[in-house]
């Protein structure tokens, strides 16, 4: 998937006019018509089905929050098959406006930013289920999964859900994940996608529990394995890339430490600096080529990563500078490449610098309980967000590209140990 992008100047970009918001929008059964047959061959190619699970409960008109967990981008396209045809509006990130910003709002699509305080998207979303009487479909996570288990969310959602009073309903996918898994180039494989809709909680229950017992229930909700269903169910991938770009993910060899020789090609991650390598199975285990396998199960490997990277924050070790291509995003016009610069992230936050100097931008950790990063975001590379309400940096790494990852995992610890203390 592209984006249009464009080389322009900082000055360019700083002096555009950014978007005046607009509040979301009735979608007609025509444009969730549209969307529902565009979205058919996927379907029909992965054979999906879905279960529905005590959705008796909810009324046909009824408007609820419902929460998606965040796999691929076949995501929207499950969601706009299991709930039609019934009224809903999405919460979408900003990028995804760039060039069809009047078509994603005949859709219903709610833009904001990621990881970047919207006091205006409360209100966008409350507007549609008290106002406009529609659902609202939320992706908790903001992002894809890099691991196939559950990304940090906000610890504010209980209160959210809470503060909304709506039904809340659930979208659970199975076989997204590896379908198309984020760090695999966008290479789809051959799998079956099924789903489950399922009702969780009804207004009246929301009222008589705490925010707290909210977001346990919440957290239960999203407490998926995508590998680990895989091994339970059989699930056999064989195609001969399923493993390109599994360095992405894990970026750190556990036999030698080194977080630079680490390389994902065709069914084998291997590490140049020792020679190590380890098979990624039909079934989605690791089984090291010889010796010891230290990790049989991905997300085990990317649990003990942020193991590491937490020892190195505790042992005032951790930290990096490297330089980036610097993109910026401030209306829905275009993504534009500024110029080049350089990254810093420490226990204190990020700082970047850029463009002769025209960029002098610090993000501190209080404000991040986790980091927008991403593989190949649009095909242009891995990439680390940055920004406020004013503008959006987007930070390629020219070089030491494992640090998206590395740079998620303590951004993430950090801010538990900020809240902690």
């Amino acid at each position: 998937m592209k984006v249009k992008n464009a080389v322009k100047s900082y000055a360019e970009v700083a002096a555009m006019e950014r978007p005046v918001h607009r509040k979301p929008k009735k979608t007609n059964i025509l444009f969730r018509t549209l969307l529902k047959i565009v979205s058919m061959p996927d379907l029909i190619a992965t054979r999906f089905r879905c279960r529905k699970v005590g959705m008796e409960k909810l009324g046909k008109r009824e408007p609820c929050l419902i929460l998606m967990n965040h796999s691929s981008f076949i995501d929207l396209e499950i969601a706009s098959s299991v709930l039609y045809p019934r009224q809903f509006n999405i919460v979408a990130t900003l990028d995804a406006f760039i060039g069809k910003d009047w078509l994603m709002r005949q859709i219903g699509c709610i833009p904001t930013k990621k990881f970047v305080l919207d006091l205006g998207l409360i209100r966008d979303i409350t507007h549609c289920i008290r106002k406009l009487k529609t659902s609202v479909l939320m992706y908790p996570e903001a992002g894809y999964t890099f691991d196939g288990t559950a990304t940090t969310m906000p610890e504010s959602l209980g209160k959210f859900v809470k503060m909304l009073g709506a039904p809340l309903v659930m979208i659970e996918t199975y076989g997204a994940y590896h379908r198309d898994p984020l760090y695999n180039e966008l290479q789809k494989r051959k799998v079956r996608v099924s789903a489950e809709l399922r009702y969780v909680l009804s207004s009246e229950q929301i009222k008589q529990m705490t925010p707290e017992e909210i977001g346990e229930v919440i957290a239960k909700e999203f407490s998926f394995d995508a590998f680990r269903w895989q091994q339970e169910n059989k699930i056999k991938i064989d195609e001969p890339f399923r493993a390109d770009g599994l360095d992405r993910l894990l970026y750190k060899c556990p036999k030698c430490g080194s977080e630079t020789g680490m390389k994902g090609k065709g069914t084998t991650l291997s590490c140049a600096d020792c020679g190590k390598a380890w098979e990624l199975t039909e079934y989605g285990y690791l089984k090291a080529e010889s010796g010891e396998t230290e990790f049989s199960h991905v997300p085990d490997w990317y649990v003990w990563e942020r193991e590491c990277v937490k020892k190195e924050l505790l042992d005032d070790t951790y930290g990096f500078k490297i330089p980036v291509d610097i993109y910026m995003i401030v209306n829905t016009k275009g993504v534009y490449k500024v110029g080049s610069g350089e990254l810093e992230h420490s226990k204190e936050g990020f700082h970047l610098v850029g463009c002769d100097g025209e960029i002098d931008y610090r993000q501190n950790s209080v404000s991040l309980y986790t980091l927008n990063a991403d593989y190949y975001w649009y095909s242009l590379g891995d990439v680390i967000g940055l920004g406020n309400q004013d503008a959006l940096y987007y930070c390629f790494p020219t070089e030491h590209t494992h640090v998206v990852t590395k740079a998620r995992l303590a951004t993430e610890e950090i801010y538990k140990s900020i809240k902690s203390n």
